[in-house]
């Protein structure tokens, strides 16, 4: 084994040791939730802490070392920075200047306290075609519906990159069987939100991905509130009031996320939808499906917003050719980053499943209006971009139903001899809780594009990608119930360069 990979067996050695230990408490140290890298290109990487702990309002000066071994020997960058309390002494560090395809080990320092050591690399160079990529990829983690441990499994699969597609927070409290407490009521203001985060961040398994490797990341709803679509809340609140809500929510989540500058928010507006690339290999697009959307279709009686499950036959607003998910100025970005793609593979990470799911057994067909089915005419543009570009192998990725779910993306899912389009795994959840797979099978005739649909597991799904082949392995958790819960394989997929739709291995 070379020493390279031998520091790399060490490092996450002591990840896993960091998870199974309690989490630092706020008093104890400064880094009490971390640190974090992510969005790594081939020269830099974002580096991410946030102080807390702090009594005084006054500016903190931080700083920051990355080397190149995980003993912190070799300096290769340094620097400082001064953080306040308008953004919760939160450090976003664009760090430069680094080789391409590389692993690099980085610290903060702050007075005399000194921060975990966390694990970052940089995307490969532009031009250069990898051999491999190893990447997993999750989504919806209730804090109080389970432990994340699932994180510690991920760790051990040793990925070069995580790429989180929603729900990274819960603002509401429900489920069964509850493992720990919230401790608090929903959040509305920007200090409820810093809270919530603070409480999330604080899980030893979740600090331990972190710091194992960079992030990309995308948001769904309840890092703001269930449901919500634009300006317009589920529960009625007035637009004001809403968009001020979202200003913090959206606030508190670049505060406490390993994002880049540009991302800061301004009021309730935040850009993060955007691109990575790996080389030639791949090309993620992380898209936005809740900031820009249309609201939604054919709302539930006596109200105003929110998500309904409609005939399709009784709802013609749902196929308005208006009506958008993404918004058309992120519809456009798409189609054109599209067109400009030379990645082997294109890979669309966003937040809930992009396949129709037909909800009504036998004739006629019932949609869920808050998943990509609300918004049928919008995924058509969306394919039909696709199919114009002659776009490289895409495969879609998805997350917010607590379910694995493989899918054919079919041009026409009413007719099966329709072409695939594309690829589509969706992972399970982390922890929240999900839909009994009985009530799921009873919908299975009627969906015969979707080749695996399974909601008895938490977990995540881990990827290897090469020039010839996406191996996707569906991992489950034995439990989230039990902090030492194993995890296995459910099933493994697979995609062949040049042929679109999953295939079981």
């Amino acid at each position: 084994m070379s020493a390279r990979k031998n520091a790399r067996r060490r490092f996450l050695l002591s990840l896993g040791a960091l998870a199974v230990a309690p989490a630092f408490p706020q008093s104890a140290s400064p880094f009490g939730l971390g640190v974090a890298s992510g969005y790594p290109t081939a020269s830099g990487v974002v580096l991410w802490t946030r102080l807390v702990g702090a009594s005084s309002l006054a500016p903190s000066e931080v700083a920051w070392e990355i080397a190149s071994d995980e003993s912190m020997k070799t300096i290769v960058r340094s620097g400082n920075t001064v953080t306040n309390s308008e953004w919760a002494h939160s450090v976003h560090i664009d760090a430069q200047g680094l080789e391409p395809d590389r692993w690099y080990w980085y610290r903060f320092t702050a007075g005399d306290a000194q921060s975990p050591i966390g694990r970052t690399r940089t995307a490969p160079d532009p031009a250069s075609t990898p051999s491999r990529l190893r990447f997993g990829f999750a989504s919806c983690q209730h804090y109080e519906q389970g432990f994340f441990h699932a994180y510690r499994h991920m760790v051990a699969d040793d990925p070069e990159l995580m790429v989180f597609l929603g729900d990274y927070i819960y603002e509401s409290h429900w489920g069964r069987d509850l493992v720990r407490s919230h401790d608090s009521l929903e959040p509305y203001t920007l200090n409820d939100y810093r809270a919530r985060y603070a409480l999330y961040k604080s899980d030893p398994d979740l600090q331990a991905a972190h710091a194992a490797c960079p992030w990309i990341v995308t948001w769904d709803d309840h890092e703001v509130d269930n449901d919500y679509a634009d300006d317009l809340p589920e529960d009625g609140m007035d637009k004001v009031r809403f968009l001020q809500r979202r200003a913090a929510a959206y606030r508190a989540y670049y505060e406490h996320m390993p994002l880049p500058a540009r991302m800061r928010p301004e009021g309730p507006d935040m850009r993060i939808y955007t691109t990575l690339d790996w080389g030639r290999l791949a090309r993620f697009y992380t898209l936005d499906d809740r900031q820009y959307r249309s609201w939604h279709a054919c709302p539930r009686t006596g109200r105003i917003g929110g998500s309904n499950t409609v005939d399709i036959e009784q709802c013609a607003q749902l196929f308005s050719s208006g009506r958008s998910m993404l918004g058309r100025a992120q519809e456009r970005w798409l189609d054109g980053t599209f067109g400009a793609s030379r990645a082997a593979w294109n890979v669309i990470a966003q937040q809930t499943p992009m396949a129709q799911f037909d909800q009504k057994p036998g004739p006629g067909r019932r949609a869920w209006t808050d998943g990509w089915d609300g918004y049928p005419a919008a995924r058509q543009r969306l394919f039909d971009s696709i199919v114009s570009r002659k776009l490289s192998n895409p495969v879609v990725l998805g997350g917010d139903v607590h379910s694995f779910n493989v899918n054919q993306l079919k041009a026409d899912f009413d007719n099966p001899e329709s072409p695939i389009v594309a690829s589509e795994f969706v992972g399970t959840s982390i922890t929240s809780q999900a839909w009994a797979q009985e009530r799921l099978n009873q919908y299975l005739p009627d969906n015969p594009h979707m080749l695996l649909v399974d909601s008895r597991y938490r977990g995540y799904v881990r990827v290897d990608v090469t020039p010839a082949r996406w191996t996707a392995d569906l991992r489950a958790m034995d439990s989230v119930q039990k902090r030492d819960a194993g995890c296995s394989t459910l099933a493994t997929f697979v995609v062949e360069n040049g042929k679109a739709g999953p295939q079981k291995a």
